[in-house]
């Protein structure tokens, strides 16, 4: 039989094992949970960033079917009557009664010099380029010049503050918003006036896009999915949305936040 004091330093030996293996499967328990912990994160990263790349896909995606319904109108109105135009000068070339064959040849010749500079605006509109190589602003200059092409439209852009640039993807996004906002208005409101408006503030761009179209009754129309569209990308930028409509018009209230890097 052991003695007391063999006893006490088997049982004391037992006890340390014993806390040692405890201890050993919480720090086991600890990295494990740790681990699962950060997979999760890791995987949830991952699919915000999948969602994000997708939104953007989309956006973009969007951009370039609004841009070529833009240009099949500004083809079939506005190239294709100009060398109709032209056709019709070259044609009574021979046995017109009203001009010389050499004002024909030079007005026919002004009008091919407008039709190169339309197909010249067209070319830079198909591509985002415009955003990437001049900014939001200068991109929103020349959507409202191709707007206001139509002469249906009365639109004022108006800039204040100290113009931020933002990243590409996110300037792509909020030229997108606008965009749709513009879409919209052309669809549904009837307007004549289009006012849009970009603040730039220390921590925020705030956008206002007012018409004097006929409104609609918020508690009475669903959303439809130019709205939609609008609210999704507004919260893919983290940034506010808010609509008010009447008989005398709509207006369209967007705050986005600016970091300070981009600030910087």
């Amino acid at each position: 039989m052991f003695n007391q004091s063999t006893q006490s330093i088997i049982i004391f030996t037992v006890s340390v094992v014993m806390l040692m293996m405890l201890f050993c499967t919480f720090i086991v328990t600890i990295i494990y949970r740790y681990q699962q912990k950060q997979n999760t994160y890791f995987k949830e990263l991952e699919e915000l960033k999948v969602t994000h790349e997708n939104a953007l896909l989309k956006a973009q995606l969007e951009m370039q079917e609004y841009t070529f319904q833009n240009i099949s109108r500004e083809i079939h109105d506005n190239i294709g009557q100009k060398l109709s135009l032209v056709k019709l000068y070259l044609n009574t070339i021979s046995y017109s009664k009203t001009s010389t064959p050499a004002i024909q040849v030079n007005d026919s010749v002004g009008i091919i010099s407008e039709v190169i500079n339309d197909l010249s605006d067209i070319a830079r509109s198909m591509s985002s380029e415009i955003i990437l190589n001049n900014g939001l602003v200068k991109g929103m200059e020349f959507e409202v010049a191709q707007l206001q092409k139509s002469g249906i439209y009365e639109i004022d852009l108006t800039v204040t503050g100290n113009t931020i640039f933002f990243d590409f993807k996110k300037e792509l996004i909020v030229f997108r918003i606008i965009q749709e906002s513009l879409h919209n208005i052309m669809k549904h409101a009837e307007a004549s006036k289009i006012n849009i408006c970009l603040h730039y503030n220390t921590n925020s761009l705030n956008l206002i896009i007012k018409d004097n179209g006929k409104g609609f009754v918020k508690e009475a129309k669903k959303e439809g999915t130019g709205l939609i569209n609008i609210r999704r990308r507004t919260s893919l930028l983290e940034g506010e949305f808010s609509i008010a409509s009447s008989n005398e018009g709509t207006q369209l209230s967007i705050t986005i936040p600016i970091n300070q890097q981009e600030n910087a």
